[in-house]
């Protein structure tokens, strides 16, 4: 039985994946408390001790706005981490999974086109730069890797868009509520991503795929749809980014092709609006506890 390590676990996909690939594999999942990935010692002495034979690195700052402020950590954490990680794998003989993002791109390809594996990365944003920096770290250390590109992701664990929206919409339903509709993207469920990286494992994949939801859509049309199958009526309102002003700037285009899945014929990602619909039946009234503060 092969030995997986996670790192992450605490996140959204860490947990999604530990769960999921402990039902087939020994697992190990840590938390940052448990393996600080910045900490090239602390890495060596965890995977000489556990010798796993792959490694997952789920582990990222992934705030977008606070990366802006906050860009030493984010290097740490996205940039060199994933070195840290490649080296110790390496000496031991493990492979490394490690997990990107869309935001690598400048999202100025044409909609509905996807970015595919081999397109040109050329991020806007400092969490951008930092996750193209620790891919570039893990290909340079070792070659027997995987980087595995995602998009919006949500989970029933842990924080994401999909909470957020429930929250502001049964905080105050009557509030008019500006969404961003100019921003292009599939939000992917953790689950689902889950079940992709256990078959990328058993094909024993290579170099660089990509793996978000099928199909694409704005955050507004996300909301929407998310909220309808809730069964909750919002005040949400279309906004274009310009009007919606954060800290880091966004790739219009977010949308990933899974070309080198879907060649491999192992793609087991769903369109985004059946994946949701299936989240929000399976969790309606778990999402609408904890957003409730029960």
């Amino acid at each position: 039985m092969k030995k997986i390590l996670i790192t992450g676990k605490n996140g959204q996909l860490g947990r999604e994946c530990a769960d999921l690939l402990a039902k087939r594999f020994n697992v190990v999942a840590l938390s940052s408390k448990e393996l600080d990935i910045t900490n090239p010692d602390s890495v060596i002495i965890v995977f000489e001790s556990n010798r796993p034979d792959i490694v997952l690195n789920c582990a990222a700052f992934t705030n977008v706005d606070m990366c802006e402020t906050r860009k030493e950590l984010a290097w740490e954490v996205n940039g060199k981490g994933p070195g840290n990680l490649a080296r110790a794998a390496k000496k031991i003989g493990a492979k490394i999974i490690h997990i990107s993002t869309d935001y690598v791109f400048d999202g100025e390809k044409s909609v509905p086109h996807g970015y595919v594996e081999t397109d040109k990365t050329s991020p806007v944003s400092w969490y951008g730069k930092s996750k193209l920096a620790g891919e570039q770290a893990v290909i340079e250390t070792t070659r027997d890797h995987l980087i595995v590109r995602t998009a919006w992701l949500y989970s029933i664990y842990g924080g994401n868009f999909l909470k957020t929206m429930l929250r502001l919409a049964l905080k105050n339903p009557e509030k008019e509520i500006r969404v961003v509709n100019d921003q292009f993207g599939s939000m992917t469920w953790g689950y689902r991503l889950a079940l992709q990286i256990e078959k990328l494992i058993d094909k024993e994949v290579q170099g660089i795929c990509h793996a978000s939801a099928e199909g694409y859509g704005t955050w507004y049309e996300v909301a929407g749809h998310f909220l309808e199958r809730m069964g909750i009526e919002s005040g949400f309102t279309p906004c274009t980014t310009e009007e919606y002003s954060v800290p880091a700037h966004r790739p219009r285009n977010s949308i990933l092709e899974n070309k080198k899945i879907k060649q491999e014929s192992i793609c087991v990602m769903e369109e985004w609006k059946k994946d949701i619909e299936l989240f929000a039946d399976k969790f309606r009234d778990q999402l609408i506890r904890e957003t409730a503060g029960v």
